[in-house]
C-alpha cells in the first residue's frame, strides 16, 4: 500500500470511531433509566427469595 492509502485508512477508521461514539452516545440509556431498572430487578430478587424461604417453611 502506498502512503497515500495509509493516510486514507487511517482518515476513515477516525471517522468511522467518532461516528460510532456519537451514535453510541445518544443511543444509550439515561442514568436515571438505568436506576430504576436496576432497582425492578433488585426489588424482584428479593421477593423470589422471600417466596423461595416461604416454599421451604424457614
Amino acid at each position: 500500500m502506498s502512503g497515500h492509502g495509509i493516510g486514507k485508512f487511517v482518515l476513515g477508521m477516525t471517522a468511522g470511531m467518532a461516528a460510532g461514539t456519537a451514535i453510541g452516545m445518544t443511543m444509550a440509556p439515561s442514568q436515571r433509566r438505568m436506576k430504576r431498572a436496576a432497582h425492578k430487578a433488585a426489588k424482584h430478587v428479593t421477593e423470589a427469595v422471600e417466596t423461595l424461604t416461604d416454599a421451604m417453611g424457614m
